[in-house]
């Protein structure tokens, strides 16, 4: 049965058995998972990281960010999680999801790249103030971002 709205569930671990329509919600471990929306059965594991999905809770629904593409499943659903909403999205194209893989990966590259930069420049810093103001080392990362949405749209 296909799935329009989930509730959520505050775990510290993940259970063993996910319940149909529930999301669970790891914040000690940083993870989410859900049963596939379709019906399939499949379940579906996200790692809440800043280069991964992040997860919003207002009041009492929950925002996951960005879709959920299940490429690799039979079924391969795509869909959004907004306001504990399930808001269905079409199929892509093998090159689209490609093109999306290639983005993640070099978004997930600029990301650590920059942090490292950040880390050696405070390590460097005579006073260990850190870096200056003006730097700017998420900048590659968010512009990745702004353009993963953007094509993802």
């Amino acid at each position: 049965m296909r799935r329009t709205h989930l509730a959520h569930q505050f775990v510290e671990f993940i259970p063993d058995r996910l319940e149909e329509g529930v999301i669970y919600i790891s914040q000690r471990y940083g993870t989410a998972a859900h049963k596939c929306c379709c019906g399939c059965g499949e379940e579906v594991i996200t790692p809440l990281t800043p280069t991964d999905w992040t997860l919003r809770l207002d009041s009492s629904v929950v925002t996951l960010h960005p879709s959920i593409g299940n490429w690799s499943f039979a079924c391969r659903s795509h869909y959004w999680i907004r306001r504990s909403k399930v808001i269905w999205a079409g199929d892509m194209s093998q090159q689209r999801i490609e093109r999306g893989r290639a983005m993640d990966r070099a978004a997930k590259q600029a990301y650590f790249e920059a942090a490292n930069r950040k880390k050696d420049i405070h390590s460097q810093s005579p006073s260990n103030e850190g870096p200056s103001k003006t730097e700017a080392p998420g900048l590659l990362y968010n512009l990745w971002l702004a353009l993963k949405r953007w094509l993802n749209s």
